[in-house]
């Protein structure tokens, strides 16, 4: 957009998101050649294109780690976009599930995967002769649990939208005016972000997550979604969009089918929605229900409000049950939700619990 000075001359004027974005292509020029650790999500996508814009093909190089706990449809969706903007893209296999560090499944898991990951690149860089290994780590990433930034930081690989400030929302504006088409994509961590610290992870437990997650998309559910395992049961959380509507009888029936068809026994609707991260908050499933202080506290509330759940405490995981599962027949409460979604997971952190869930039931 052009305006005019009170000099008479024109000048630019250019959005917060155009500035990051010169700022990212200054910090390419000067690079001069990267290798980019590419999992063709928002980030690296955007950063991919940039790049080669900015450094011309033959400077820049894309690589895709892949193992069990990166999801097929997210490796799909690298290689289209790679090749719709012409990336220079190859793949490699990681073995992070051989490190039984990794498979321990603690609460540094992801330093554990990233030091692999980082491992295998580096000597890649090296041979090619390009000048530095690069993340698509944003501004907003510098927050929060994120170990898997020390392993990063050790092995010398450089974060230049972190560095020039560039925000997700940022990331997601100029990848939409670029033609981008992971603009408004999901997040999508790795597969092992579905499984609760100390619960080891396994490429069956892994494939059984994945099998959940695409029978939901099968189904139209859009936005934000995620399987959490909890033993026999799917924790499932949707986003704020799509929570009510899934709640509701009929509907709530038709999810329960298709995460059981995956392989789960079990399915709880997560009452609060998605929350990224939400595992660092879950307490261990290692507290016995009869000694849980809150569960008699939660259903004496829950039924003075004319809810008559029963409640299981899965370490600070509450699941609620009703007594008798809804009829798929009943067509006065098809669209009508099951419980005020909300309100009873507020209800549910009042009383101790950090995460609320409806099981559902089978019809009858």
């Amino acid at each position: 957009m052009q305006t005019l000075d009170t000099q008479g001359s024109s000048s630019a004027v250019t959005t917060p998101a155009e500035d990051a974005e010169q700022r990212l292509e200054g910090w390419l020029h000067a690079a001069g050649s990267v290798l980019i650790g590419f999992s063709g999500g928002v980030d690296s996508a955007y950063l991919a294109c940039v790049a080669v814009e900015a450094l011309g093909a033959e400077r820049v190089l894309a690589v895709i780690g892949r193992s069990t706990s990166y999801p097929e449809v997210q490796w799909t969706r690298a290689r289209s976009v790679a090749q719709q903007f012409s990336i220079p893209v190859i793949e490699v296999d990681t073995d992070e599930l051989q490190d039984p560090r990794y498979a321990a499944n603690p609460s540094n898991r992801c330093y554990f995967c990233k030091s692999e990951l980082w491992h295998v690149l580096t000597p890649i860089a090296r041979a090619r002769g390009l000048a530095w290994v690069v993340d698509g780590t944003n501004a907003d990433d510098l927050s929060g649990h994120r170990p898997g930034a020390a392993a990063a930081r050790e092995q010398g690989v450089r974060s230049p939208l972190a560095e020039v400030g560039m925000t997700k929302a940022e990331i997601r504006e100029r990848s939409r005016v670029r033609g981008i088409p992971t603009w408004d994509q999901p997040a999508s961590p790795c597969l092992s972000s579905r499984i609760p610290y100390g619960t080891e992870v396994t490429a069956e437990r892994l494939r059984l997550v994945e099998r959940a997650e695409d029978a939901l998309r099968e189904l139209g559910i859009r936005g934000d979604l995620r399987v959490r395992l909890h033993g026999p049961v799917a924790r499932v959380e949707l986003s704020p969009a799509e929570l009510d509507e899934w709640l509701g009888a009929e509907r709530s029936v038709t999810l329960r089918g298709a995460v059981v068809g995956a392989g789960f026994e079990r399915v709880a609707l997560d009452l609060a929605g998605f929350r990224s991260g939400s595992l660092n908050a879950l307490a261990p499933t290692n507290t016995p229900i009869e000694t849980a202080p809150n569960v008699d506290t939660l259903e004496s509330r829950l039924r003075s409000q004319g809810l008559p759940f029963t409640v299981t405490a899965h370490g600070s995981m509450a699941v609620l049950a009703l007594p008798q599962p809804p009829e798929s027949g009943d067509h006065g409460r098809q669209r009508r939700p099951l419980v005020r979604a909300g309100a009873v997971a507020a209800l549910a952190r009042e009383c101790g619990f950090t995460h609320a869930a409806l099981e559902l039931h089978p019809p009858v």
